[in-house]
């Protein structure tokens, strides 16, 4: 009997963390800029050897995907995941999109704070690696 109820309480206590977990995870509006997203909480995707993280930045809101791939640049690894719309050259991102023809946005790359000199499919994944996309008019 003492061993059930120790059970139940453990499994109860679980459940509340798991919720805690959960509700506790960044998440962002799906208005304007996030309308069209498709993740609007962190998220991790894959099964690879390699994990490589970004933010997502548009507006005031961000949100971190965590990729575990083993695709060999960061751009085949955005696309394996339909995350981007070119592997080469993309203007949407996790379904939002920046267009320079509309209204001069683009997507900006960056490791840190650092503006990369080259594109997502130059960059060779580092296992650990994070960066940041940035929605930029």
């Amino acid at each position: 009997m003492k061993k059930s109820v120790v059970s139940a309480i453990s499994l109860l206590l679980s459940v509340i963390c798991i919720f805690c977990f959960v509700s506790c995870a960044e998440k962002v509006d799906a208005t304007g800029l996030w309308e069209s997203a498709m993740y609007l909480s962190d998220i991790t995707l894959g099964n690879g050897s390699k994990t490589v993280s970004f933010d997502v930045e548009a507006g005031d809101q961000k949100i971190t995907i965590t990729l575990k791939t083993d695709k060999a640049t960061l751009g085949e690894a955005m696309f394996e995941h339909g995350l981007i719309n070119d592997a080469s050259f993309f203007n949407i991102l996790n379904g939002i999109e920046a267009s320079w023809e509309n209204d001069q946005a683009y997507w900006a790359f960056y490791q840190g704070d650092t503006m990369m000199p080259y594109g997502v499919n130059d960059e060779a994944i580092s296992d650990g690696a994070s960066y940041r996309f940035v929605y930029t008019k």
